[in-house]
């Protein structure tokens, strides 16, 4: 369930223009779980970290979050 919500978070920053640009401005993991709660999604920190598979691509988060989230 936790990785439906990540992949519906990351869904709908891609088609909304201003949900997009909050999604950039988020430097700490605790604010992208604040912004989706804000938005209707429960994201679970845990499963936003390798090894689970990605959800978000780099253009999507901030240069920090996307070292934190999108490391090989």
């Amino acid at each position: 369930m936790a990785i439906k919500q990540i992949k519906a978070f990351s869904e709908k920053a891609r088609t909304d223009a201003a949900l997009k640009e909050q999604l950039l401005a988020c430097v700490k993991v605790r604010e992208l779980i604040t912004l989706a709660k804000e938005n209707g999604f429960e994201i679970d920190e845990e499963v936003l970290y390798p090894p689970n598979e990605p959800q978000f691509t780099f253009d999507q988060l901030s240069e920090k979050l996307g070292k934190a989230l999108l490391r090989a």
